[in-house]
């Protein structure tokens, strides 16, 4: 063993027990392959099908094309935030929203770390720069709520600048209400074992290797941290203006299919399709802190 694979095992405590995780070995431990789907309390215990998924996202992409033209002839915004657990699927969900849809105006926002400058500004202020115009569709890759999570766990802002944070947020969020676009803010879990699977998985594809960051190594032991910090994120930032959409995202195809049900569901537009659409599937979405609990 080489001493880079000796850095990367990490001793975890998962379900109430110790166990060694070394991301980089090329066999999945048994005890993370057998537990990971139902992980976290997640309600199934098969995956749903692909050709079922491929058939449902067709007819929502189809719908997600109709809100287009809806917000290109009304002038109306939408923008979303996706937060959640590292290797929850937020790309991959964003991507399935945006497969269809004109990029001239429906983009995703995915901003790395502070410059200089931006970390002299005002919090909020290098986000703002990308709301959307009238008739643009804008999907938020993390965002703002990195104070809230990611920033007070890994120590990379203060105790002061954590409780600030929190204290503002609601406000700012308000005005965004109230400015008209139509916003939404939603938060992808998975359970711990579907977690490590994941980061496995990216470990061993040479396709998506670069989604392993040594950040996400460092965080491995965190998860306790990270669970309450994302569970007051969601009691003190879920506001009636702009209240959180919880998923379990284990299955990342019920996830995605639910998250732009969601969204579809919530906006009045031409030509709207509501057998196309579905319902959402109350066992893997819910809203806010109520959901989790």
């Amino acid at each position: 063993m080489d001493a880079q694979t000796e850095s990367r095992a990490v001793t975890l405590t998962v379900g109430g027990k110790q166990q060694v995780f070394d991301v980089d070995q090329p066999d999945l431990p048994d005890w993370i392959e057998d537990e990971a789907l139902k992980s976290g309390g997640f309600p199934y215990n098969k995956k749903l099908s692909q050709k079922k998924y491929n058939a449902e996202l067709e007819q929502l992409q189809i719908e997600l094309v109709k809100v287009q033209f809806w917000m290109q002839k009304t002038g109306e915004r939408v923008m979303a935030l996706f937060e959640g657990r590292d290797a929850a699927g937020k790309g991959g969900a964003i991507h399935a929203t945006l497969s269809y849809m004109n990029p001239r105006s429906a983009r995703v926002v995915a901003l790395t770390k502070p410059t200089e400058t931006e970390r002299g500004q005002w919090y909020f202020q290098r986000y703002i720069s990308h709301f959307p115009t009238a008739g643009e569709f804008v999907l938020f890759d993390r965002s703002w709520y990195n104070r809230a999570g990611v920033e007070p766990v890994m120590g990379f802002c203060t105790p002061d600048e954590y409780e600030s944070f929190l204290e503002q947020v609601p406000r700012f969020e308000k005005l965004i209400e109230r400015e008209g676009i139509r916003f939404f803010k939603f938060w992808l879990g998975t359970g711990q074992e579907m977690q490590l699977k994941r980061f496995h998985d990216r470990r061993h594809d040479p396709l998506k290797c670069w989604k392993l960051s040594p950040m996400d190594i460092a965080a491995l032991n965190k998860w306790d941290d990270y669970t309450m910090k994302r569970d007051r994120m969601l009691k003190e930032t879920h506001t009636e203006r702009a209240p959180w959409t919880v998923l379990h995202a284990n299955d990342k195809r019920r996830a995605r299919l639910n998250l732009i049900r969601h969204m579809l569901l919530s906006l009045d537009y031409d030509g709207k399709d509501l057998e196309n659409i579905g319902k959402l599937d109350k066992k893997i979405i819910g809203s806010g802190p109520d959901f989790l609990a």
